[in-house]
């Protein structure tokens, strides 16, 4: 690429990002089904495990989950063709949802709380505040929050982002040092790797943000068209002045690496720090 990152700026947000001590990590629903839409227990217990892995090194850790219409079709053996339709499914997959993190998690001991937001709850800034407290009480208490779109009432993260603008929103909103997206693709590509076999990874995204997008737009169709949020998300936090990263969420000990400072996925260099 024309305009790739440094290696030495590489590294720099590496160690921040493996400093970080708030980290927001959102998980996407093809990283918690099967190809039937059923919550995939291993796959949710792996996830689990990863977050814990944080919580061991004395970080803090909000989650943001998607997974819920897809637990909701699995459970009713229903398409979610329609909006309304999505919205019931998400009703019943949440309460599933929210049982199966309370068992992973309650392997370590580890209690959990669910939070149900709309992009307006961000926005509002009375609403904004009591979540905040919320999250801030939660997080002395070392409790999990576990965010969620409230779709029920919300519509615009179902017909697009499956809650990648939500989680960077909560990242910038809270103040997190770090957020990572994990997903069924392994970070950022310069094409389409599930139909492309020559697309190569993207391992930094900073002053070349543009020629990325660039690239996305010209090879994202279908499922990987997915990805375009997550973009966006990840480059907002950027612009915040906060790393993020995007990960295949199957890698073993993904999470922790990132801890450790590995080269993981695709990470995104705060925007200041790469002019």
């Amino acid at each position: 690429m024309s305009e790739a990152v440094e290696a030495g700026t590489i590294e720099r947000t590496r160690r921040l990002a493996a400093e970080a001590r708030r980290v927001v990590v959102k998980a996407g629903t093809n990283s918690l089904t099967d190809d039937e839409s059923n919550l995939d227990d291993e796959k949710l217990d792996k996830f689990v495990d990863d977050v814990v892995s944080l919580l061991e090194r004395d970080k803090e850790v909000i989650v943001v989950s998607s997974g819920a219409i897809g637990a909701g079709k699995g459970r009713m053996g229903q398409s979610g063709g329609t909006v309304e339709a999505a919205q019931a499914l998400s009703t019943i997959g949440q309460s599933h949802l929210m049982r199966r993190y309370t068992e992973s998690f309650e392997r370590y001991g580890q209690e959990v709380a669910q939070v149900l937001l709309t992009q307006q709850d961000l926005e509002n800034p009375e609403r904004f505040t009591n979540f905040r407290n919320t999250i801030e009480t939660l997080l002395s208490w070392g409790v999990v929050p576990i965010i969620n779109e409230n779709d029920a009432v919300a519509t615009e993260e179902i017909q697009i982002g499956d809650n990648d603008m939500l989680s960077s929103s909560v990242a910038v909103g809270v103040g997190v040092d770090l957020l990572v997206t994990l997903t069924d693709v392994g970070g950022v590509y310069t094409a389409n790797p599930k139909e492309d076999p020559t697309a190569e990874p993207i391992e930094a995204v900073g002053r070349n943000y543009a020629e990325v997008e660039d690239m996305i737009e010209a090879s994202a169709s279908g499922e990987f068209g997915g990805i375009r949020t997550k973009v966006q998300g990840a480059r907002t936090v950027a612009e915040h002045g906060t790393p993020a990263i995007i990960a295949r969420s199957t890698e073993p000990d993904v999470l922790a690496k990132i801890a450790d400072g590995e080269p993981v996925g695709t990470i995104f260099v705060p925007v200041e720090d790469d002019p």
